[in-house]
């Protein structure tokens, strides 16, 4: 019979069984190398066993390992795969881990295990945390009632979805005045709040434009967002121009030649969205507020399918912000529609009415 390790021992051999060919993939078939790997996920990656090994009950560590390496992992991977993670999202992927250990450690302290939880434990987690620590473990027990870690009856309570309220349009536009006039804001923020208050656009996807997402027509500059691309107002459109010409870290050995609109302080990456997101409410734009005004704005003026369009969102959620804001385009149909229908051809002046 085999020597039973210390509890530490346990947790440290579970972390060596997370191999680094298996965090990262399988190789490509069509070329047999690796695949691109985003950073983020590589940080996750590097916490993980360490966390693991700090997990002293060995049963624990070892339905943590199963949670992380088929729920969280791969659902990592494929927003990897599809865009790109964000630190936020990293950062959620790593409380979801450390709540679910919570939890299971909580169980412990009650003389209850994962098998033999009861609704009446779930209950009585969910009332004596945050509601930001119920989102995140919310995952974990949904895994675990798939996997049959636990009771497949049991009920965890509705999340709540609380929204803060969007900027007046008033507000937005005193807000956007400041940006255009106040010189002690750096050009970067003024920028970056701009795109926000006009466009309705995420941080995480501003700090991933690139210059070549600024197009110039003569006269006219363009923003391409979605499609089409969007004019530029003229006060707004020389701001950019001006930021363009004169950015932030590019005076390093590692970014002489950045693509990005924002470059960060990292060879070849752009400026983190967390940190411009906390500058931006520190000189008075709130990220949220700001993009629900902007976007309830659109969609007053142009119907849904083109905002969606134009602004890289989803048509449902347009839809469903139009139904909110009483947006007067409800009949408007979603589509192209500079073709004809199919089988229509255009009437001839000879042919009868």
């Amino acid at each position: 019979m085999r020597p039973l390790r210390p509890p530490q021992a346990q947790g440290r051999h579970l972390a060596g069984r997370i191999r680094l060919p298996d965090l990262l993939g399988p190789r490509r078939p069509d070329t047999g190398h690796l695949p691109a790997i985003d950073k983020y996920l590589c940080s996750f990656q590097r916490w993980l066993p360490g966390h693991l090994t700090s997990i002293t009950d060995p049963g624990h560590a070892k339905t943590i390992r199963l949670f992380a390496t088929w729920r969280v992992l791969p659902r990592l991977r494929t927003r990897a795969e599809r865009s790109h993670i964000t630190p936020s999202i990293r950062r959620f992927a790593a409380e979801q881990i450390k709540y679910a250990t919570a939890f299971l450690q909580w169980l412990g302290e009650r003389n209850s295990t994962l098998a033999s939880c009861g609704q009446i434990d779930v209950d009585a987690w969910f009332a004596e945390n945050t509601e930001h620590a119920r989102t995140c473990l919310r995952a974990f027990l949904n895994w675990a009632m798939q996997g049959r870690h636990c009771r497949r009856s049991l009920s965890i309570p509705a999340m709540k979805v609380s929204r803060r309220a969007a900027l007046s349009q008033d507000e937005r536009l005193d807000a956007l005045g400041r940006l255009l006039t106040d010189t002690e804001i750096s050009m970067r923020l003024r920028v970056a709040g701009a795109i926000v208050l006009l466009y309705a656009q995420p941080v995480s996807r501003i700090s991933r434009l690139t210059v070549d997402d600024v197009i110039r027509d003569g006269d006219t500059v363009l923003l391409r967002l979605g499609e089409p691309a969007l004019p530029v107002p003229e006060p707004v459109a020389d701001l950019l121009l001006e930021h363009i010409a004169n950015r932030d870290n590019m005076s390093t050995a590692a970014n002489p030649a950045s693509r990005w609109l924002f470059p960060g302080r990292r060879a070849g990456q752009p400026s983190r969205p967390d940190h411009l997101s906390a500058l931006l409410n520190e000189v008075g734009v709130p990220v949220a507020a700001a993009r629900g005004a902007a976007i309830r704005q659109q969609l007053l003026e142009l119907p849904a399918p083109v905002v969606a369009d134009a602004l890289g969102y989803h048509h449902k959620t347009t839809t469903r912000l139009r139904n909110e804001t009483g947006g007067t385009w409800s009949r408007y149909a979603p589509g192209d529609h500079t073709r004809s229908p199919a089988g229509w051809a255009p009437r001839r002046t000879g042919d009868r009415s």
